[in-house]
């Protein structure tokens, strides 16, 4: 009798402890050797297979492991590494030629910058896009990772099934090359051909299926991608090996007509847990002997699955294609949850049982299959337990305060709107402020020392007291005020060493929330954040940062900045209720914010800086009726927490990773004084929409990547500012990083630093004139 398989499309990298991001960063400080950090993902790879062997997932995913992201991972694999990396000189070990695109090189003798990182479809993973050329060749790597992990897992007497990201994918969510203008589609045949030589190989190591992930397939596409689907899949299709298109983050009902591009594949994977209605439209496209993989088990959200409502929707799909063709699956890759819940030691009984992660999302599928296998009977207990944490989190008085939703209830349209127009404002804050032209500041995070750490360590321990460990963050706060006047920054900020993680630390502060201990989640790289969950309704119980910011504008006669996370970014980096909509959660955190904010002003600050740099991550993938709605609220949301603020306080707003060219109004409508935006590696794309819409704000392009260790020279940034001022006027232009300083050591953002505000002197003094 046929048996419906389980399948997980991927598995975090970092392991239990982010044992990959001690790793590498070892590595990176020359702590470790190369051999010892492969070595070091050799462990975890077993470790993660053996996981999910003893989870009972049928089908197990290889090559989804990469030492920093999986798109950059197919750069090497098929040959397409920029000339900037592959002839340095010296020439760079492969492995640290694969660093070099992901952070940037800086190192003996060899200089070269970081490659675009952006967003992985609306997650907050990001990803390094590649750089393709008109004339791109494609070469086969001589020792492909695909069928090196795949033997890898062979060898421990596990058959996976090897993941790749699909041809069609890979070409679209790539760049040109600088200066080139070309339809990168174009090249799909000439790359798929070897995708083919590279599927032959697994089928010589014994492979007999493989997953392709399409996940494009979600977005808007014009027509000519779709047709390369056609062009590719005609000659992947031609392998021995069961290829399964996996799709996730959407529906592909919209493109439903490139199914029929995709009959040679044995198998079609989709998303029911984001977009369920699906389901129909999918079955009645598929060939007559294809599979459907579906996607029931969330994989990007952390909360427990419902059995029976997963078990129905399979079930449903069953009736029409039967057991044969149905597969039980997580509806993405796993990479966007903790590892496992049994980490989580400190968590509150009652929400913790409300809860799963990638071990236990795991072990879900495995017991959804069985259901439908071997019927409910045999796996009775855990299908009664479940039922009752469903139960539970649906009844809890966690869930629901009725004082919340009483002042949501009284929101009006005037809450939303600052008292006076731009214009107004401005002139009220030249006064109040008093800045030079081109205003240097930073972003916000000054480097978070291994000291910062382990007084935070102690304080989280109890080994020392409260008053201790105030006493040493205003040290840190005295010596990064210290720096930056030293620098001659004009506008200043504290630091945050009081702040473990820009929504973590707020999460901790709202009740609402509940935190964890160890559930990290890969955000690139090495870069880990551990994401506050939200549990029930959202308030403020009292100030989160006023007493710090406070602290730092009694030290100093510069204007200081107070930092806060913006509303739709501390819904977005959280894992969010699945209950409730997220305009609602959305609009309860703009509510605790308001009173923050206010707060702030009646303690001195003049400049506020409110983040939202996920608020194009939130934007519904395809154009419509969705993506509006999202706006209106999102918006609406950011200017309730910031309108509750008098003419002459400056509120700015910080943009990463954002490329918001078809966002520009919804940026434009949040009505910030100031905003900063990420454009250090954008060849100034970014600015040409603020040209075209002609932007009439103060904005502050990044004029440096922190995300990389190498320090730009003076004369760079200049350069950079000589291109912005292309696009900008001279009194709209702030000079800052890209970013926040967390992630660099003092002495590199000393240097990076000084070269900005030397730069920034330059263009005041020559404007003067």
């Amino acid at each position: 009798m046929a048996q419906v398989p389980s399948s997980v499309l991927g598995f975090p990298r970092m392991g239990k402890l982010r044992d990959l991001k001690k790793a590498t960063e070892a590595y990176w400080a020359d702590k470790i050797t190369r051999e010892q950090l492969l070595e070091e993902g050799v462990r975890l790879r077993k470790e993660h297979w053996q996981i999910q062997q003893a989870a009972g997932v049928d089908i197990i995913p290889s090559n989804d492991f990469s030492f920093y992201d999986q798109v950059l991972d197919h750069h090497q694999l098929f040959g397409t590494v920029p000339e900037l990396y592959s002839t340095t000189e010296p020439k760079l070990h492969p492995l640290d030629e694969f660093f070099a695109m992901g952070r940037g090189h800086q190192k003996n003798g060899v200089d070269v910058p970081a490659l675009e990182m952006v967003k992985w479809f609306d997650s907050n993973y990001h990803y390094v896009k590649p750089v393709l050329k008109k004339d791109q060749e494609f070469k086969l790597s001589q020792a492909p990772k695909p069928v090196a992990e795949f033997n890898e897992a062979k060898a421990l007497g596990i058959t996976t099934r090897p993941v790749l990201l699909g041809p069609v994918s890979f070409l679209h969510l790539a760049k040109n090359a600088h200066g080139e203008s070309f339809e990168r589609v174009s090249l799909v045949e000439k790359l798929a051909n070897v995708y083919k030589e590279l599927l032959d190989q697994l089928k010589a190591a014994g492979a007999t299926d493989v997953q392709i992930d399409e996940p494009i397939l979600v977005y808007d596409l014009p027509q000519n991608v779709k047709d390369a689907f056609k062009a590719a899949y005609e000659i992947v299709g031609k392998s021995d090996l069961k290829i399964t298109v996996a799709t996730y983050f959407g529906d592909i009902v919209h493109n439903i007509e490139v199914l029929q591009h995709l009959q040679k594949v044995h198998a079609v994977h989709i998303d029911l847990v984001r977009n369920p209605e699906q389901l129909n439209q999918v079955i009645e496209k598929l060939g007559p002997k294809q599979v459907l993989s579906a996607g029931v088990v969330d994989g990007r959200n952390i909360w427990k699955t419902n059995f029976k409502a997963a078990i129905d929707k399979v079930e449903a799909a069953i009736q029409k294609l039967g057991k044969d063709r149905v597969v039980v699956a997580t509806s993405s890759s796993l990479l966007h949850v903790p590892h496992t819940l049994e980490s989580e030691k400190k968590l509150d009984p009652e929400v913790r049982d409300w809860f799963s992660f990638a071990v236990e999302k795991a072990k879900e599928v495995a017991v959804i299959a069985k259901a439908i296998n071997n019927g409910p009977a045999s796996v009775a207990a855990e299908l009664e337990a479940n039922a009752k944490s469903v139960q539970s989190r649906a009844t809890s008085k966690r869930t629901n305060d009725p004082k919340v939703k009483a002042r949501q209830e009284g929101v009006t349209e005037a809450m939303h709107n600052r008292q006076s127009p731009f214009t107004t404002r401005i002139a009220e804050q030249t006064k109040s402020i008093k800045l030079p032209l081109f205003p240097t500041t930073t972003i916000g995070s000054f480097p978070q020392t291994q000291q910062i750490r382990v007084q935070r360590n102690k304080f989280t321990k109890g080994e020392i007291t409260a008053e201790e460990y105030e006493k040493f963050i205003e040290n840190e706060i005295q010596e990064v005020v210290k720096l930056q006047e030293e620098l001659d920054l004009d506008v200043l900020v504290h630091g945050e060493p009081e702040r473990n993680d820009m929504v973590q630390y707020f999460g901790e502060r709202l009740d609402g929330y509940v935190f964890t201990t160890h559930a990290w989640v890969q955000s690139y790289g090495s870069r880990c954040v551990r994401p506050p969950i939200i549990v029930g309704d959202i308030s403020r119980p009292a100030p989160m940062t006023v007493k710090e910011s406070k602290y730092a504008v009694s030290i100093s006669k510069k204007p200081m900045k107070g930092m806060l996370t913006g509303p739709i970014t501390c819904l977005r980096w959280s894992f969010p209720r699945d209950d409730v909509h997220q305009s609602v959660q959305a609009q309860q955190l703009a509510l605790a914010l308001r009173d923050e904010v206010v707060d702030l002003e009646t303690a001195g600050v003049k400049v506020i800086q409110v983040d939202e740099p996920a608020l194009r991550e939130g934007l519904p993938l395809r154009t419509g009726s969705a993506r509006d709605a999202y706006i209106k609220w999102a918006v609406n949301a950011f200017k309730l927490s910031t309108a509750g603020v008098q003419d002459g306080t400056q509120v700015h707003s910080h943009f990463c990773y954002s490329e918001f060219q078809d966002f520009f109004h919804a940026i434009a409508a949040l009505d910030a004084d100031v905003l900063s935006i990420e454009n250090s590696k954008s060849d100034a794309k970014l600015l040409q929409v603020f040209t075209n819409e002609e932007y009439p704000r103060h904005i502050g392009p990044g004029v440096y990547d922190i995300h990389s260790p190498r320090v730009p020279s003076e004369e760079e940034i200049k350069e950079r500012i000589e291109q912005m001022l292309e696009h900008l006027k001279p009194e709209q232009l702030w000079v800052n990083p890209d970013c926040g300083l967390k992630t660099r050591t003092t002495e590199q953002v000393k240097a990076q630093l000084t070269s900005m505000v030397n730069a920034a002197k330059f263009f005041r003094q020559k404007y003067a004139q």
